[in-house]
Parts: C-alpha cells; sequence; structure tokens
C-alpha cells in the first residue's frame, strides 16, 4: 500500500496529541517490570515497540518474536539474562542483521549464557537466564546507547551492583542520561564521572509514573512550522524542560523562525517571521534519532547542510544514511557523506533526476515516512511506500496531518 501526499497550507493552527515518548515507556517497563511495582505506567506510548515489549514482559511464554523493534531486542535480553528460564528471542529479517554481540558479550562477562540460534552476533538468541554477578566492564563509548542502557537497567539488581567503562567518544550520551535520571526516579542511586559509571546494587522504588510526550514526535511538527508561513500548535503533554534529549531542538528551530512556549498543557510552537540560515551545520551525536527530520527539512528548503555525529544511523532500522541519499536523490538532492558519520549537501538540485511524484520507500523504517511527509508542504507532493510503518512510534500520525489540512490518500 502506498499514500499519496499533497499539502497548500501557508498559515496553520491547532492542538496536537502527541504519542508519549517511546523512549521513556520502554524503560519505564523494564524498571517497573524489575521493581515488581503494584502501580500502573500512565500514558504509555501505544507505539508498536511499546506494545511488543509490554506483551513480551507480561506473556506467559518462553518465545518471543519482537518485529522490528530494536529497543526490545536488547532490553529484554539483557532483562531475560538474569530471569531463570529458557528462553528465545527472534525477530525480523532486518532484525537477524542488526548487531548485538556487545550486548551478548557483557552479559557473558557477567555470568550470562547465551547462544546465537542465527548469524554469529546477530539475534535469534537463546537465553538460559540465571543470577548474574557484577563488576566492572569495558565498552567502548561510540556504540549504540541501547547497550548501555539495557546493562545500565540491570545494573541495580545485579549481585555487587555494576561499573561500566566506557571507552573514547560517548555516542548520544542524552540517551544514557535518561536512563540514569529515571532509575533516580525510581529510587536508585548512581555516579557518572567521566567516562565511568557506577551502579551500586539496591532495590528499585516502585512508583506512580506519567510518560511525557514524545519529543521525537515533535520534531516532525517543527519541520512543518517551519515550512508554512505563519501559525500556532500547541503540542498536548509536551515539556520543555524534559528527561529527552531531542528537546534540544527547540533552540534549532529558532534559526527557521519558530518559538517554543511552555504552558500548563503542553508546548505553544509559534511561528511569525519567515527566518531560515543560510546553511546548517549540526552535530547529531547526542540526537540521531532527528537526522532525518533536519535533512528532509532542509532539502525542501534548499539550505545546504554538513551533519556529524551521524555513526549508529548505519545499525538503526535500516542504514539511514544510504536510506535519505537514496531517497531525497528522487527530489533532485544528491547528498554525500565526506566521512563515516557524516552526511552533507551543497544546496543544489539535479532537475534532470528530480522526479515529479516521487515515491519514498520506507525500508520498513517509520522515520522514513515521518520526516518525508512535511517535505509536501514546500510544494513537493510525494507518495509513500507502506505508511503504516509510522505504527512503530507515532500510530495516529496521518489522521494527525489530515487535521491540520494534509490530503493523504491511497
Amino acid at each position: 500500500m502506498n499514500y499519496q501526499i499533497s499539502a497548500a497550507i501557508k498559515n496553520l493552527s491547532g492542538t496536537i496529541q502527541l504519542p508519549a515518548s517511546k523512549s521513556i515507556s520502554n524503560r519505564a517497563l523494564i524498571i517497573h517490570a524489575l521493581s515488581y511495582s503494584p502501580y500502573p505506567i500512565h500514558n504509555l506510548s501505544d507505539s508498536d515497540d511499546t506494545k511488543v515489549l509490554q506483551a513480551a514482559l507480561y506473556s506467559n511464554s518462553s518465545k518471543f518474536d519482537i518485529g522490528h523493534a530494536g529497543t526490545a531486542m536488547r532490553f529484554l535480553t539483557a532483562f531475560l539474562a538474569k530471569v531463570v528460564g529458557e528462553w528465545e528471542i527472534t525477530g525480523s529479517e532486518r532484525m537477524k542483521q542488526r548487531p548485538i554481540k556487545i550486548l551478548v558479550d557483557a552479559l557473558t562477562e557477567l555470568g550470562a549464557n547465551i547462544e546465537y540460534l542465527g548469524e554469529e552476533g546477530c539475534p535469534p538468541l537463546k537465553i538460559f537466564g540465571s543470577h548474574l554477578k557484577g563488576k566492572t566492564i569495558q565498552l567502548d563509548g561510540s556504540v549504540s546507547s541501547q547497550y548501555i542502557t539495557a546493562l545500565l537497567l540491570i545494573a541495580p539488581t545485579l549481585e555487587g551492583g555494576l561499573t561500566l567503562n566506557l571507552r573514547g567518544d560517548v555516542t548520544s550520551r542524552s540517551y544514557i542520561k535518561l536512563t540514569l535520571e529515571l532509575m533516580a526516579k525510581f529510587g536508585i542511586r548512581y555516579q557518572w564521572h567521566k567516562n565511568e559509571i557506577i551502579v551500586p546494587e539496591q532495590r528499585y522504588f516502585p512508583i506512580d509514573f506519567i510518560c511525557e510526550a514524545d519529543w521525537s514526535g515533535a520534531s516532525y511538527w517543527y519541520q512543518i512550522m517551519a515550512l508554512v508561513d505563519s501559525g500556532e500548535i500547541l503540542m498536548e503533554n509536551l515539556v520543555l524542560n524534559s528527561l529527552q534529549g531531542d528537546a534540544d531542538i527547540a533552540a534549532w528551530f529558532q534559526h527557521f523562525g519558530v518559538e517554543s512556549i511552555q504552558e500548563k498543557t503542553g508546548v505553544i510552537l509559534s511561528k511569525t517571521k519567515n527566518n531560515q540560515p543560510d546553511r546548517l551545520d549540526l552535530d547529531f551525536i547526542e540526537n540521531p534519532d532527528v537526522a532525518q527530520t533536519m535533512a528532509c527539512l532542509c532539502v525542501a528548503k534548499g539550505i545546504p547542510f554538513h551533519f556529524t555525529g551521524l555513526k549508529t544511523l548505519k545499525i538503526k532500522e535500516t542504514d539511514r544514511i544510504a536510506a535519505l541519499q537514496n531517497e531525497l536523490a528522487k527530489f533532485g538532492a544528491t547528498l554525500v557523506e565526506p566521512a563515516h558519520g557524516e552526511l552533507a549537501w551543497d544546496g543544489k538540485l539535479d532537475m534532470e533526476t528530480k522526479e515529479e511524484l516521487p515515491l519514498v520507500k520506507t525500508y520498513h523504517d517509520h522515520r522514513m515516512a515521518l520526516a518525508f511527509a512535511p517535505m509536501a508542504l514546500a510544494g513537493l507532493p510525494m507518495r509513500i511506500e507502506d505508511p503504516m510503518v509510522v505504527t512503530k512510534s507515532y500510530p495516529g500520525f496521518w489522521s494527525d496531518l489530515k487535521k491540520i489540512g494534509f490530503q493523504v490518500s491511497e
């Protein structure tokens, strides 16, 4: 199935109920299970990833298929390694290509017994859950922060706790900070000095918890606001002073004339002037999930860019750097990779390769559909392949676009 997307909106107004943060929801679910909490988690994300993780945690089965949910794969691998029993965990064909060896090796150091059921270093896995003993572990800080988070979430429950020494530059430090700050809300003490994180053995304290709205989801509305002439829109339940690192985008979008105002019920985005930078240079090492948003915005507005800090994009739902290069080429933009983990565009469009009505492939990646669709506001109608991939993080996205005036049809 394909959706055809077009839009001719100049002034925007309305109220949007953003999905809850998938990052917070998934972490909260693991903490909730480890704390044997009697309290519900309020405003839990309705994303596919969170539903998959929640279903696994409350399942009576010993075998789990988590589909495309990379977070669930990593978090469950660590969680099940310390739950006594025999477990099998698998996923989609793409998931079977995504690396997990770094996490498995770290868990093995703690006493875990995990076997590969397919290709060495990738899912599916057979996990023999048992008592684990903490120690000091060395990890490459440039790996996906989800490996680090998976270990940190179980750290307080390990005999003797856990010390992580992160070598080199730490990627997505904001996501590690999010994990630790969430753990602290559930009573966990920790020390984080330079590249060493120490979590003593202790118990999680169950609390009544409410999940924030999702800042990655909000990024598409900032993108939309940057592409219209003027407007004001309320993002319900969004918090400027957020645990989420992607809240940094509020400052970035001031360069596009978009202001953010915290109200009791959420954040108001307003635009009264058409500013835009001549060129955009950004480091995404703390915010990799919004790279597609910014690349699509720049191409839509004709802004040359040079992005760095994108190394982890190659091991996401797809190789996101290659996907952006492939699909933005259909709009006439030739993106280059100046170095590993970088992406750049000179601001020039090749009208010979530009397609009249491009078919955007999503590669089973929700953020491809979410980031490309707003480009229609720049007079760039398109078709989007497999549009329901957005249910991975933002199930109501297409309904919300229709609500403000986008034309979305099969």
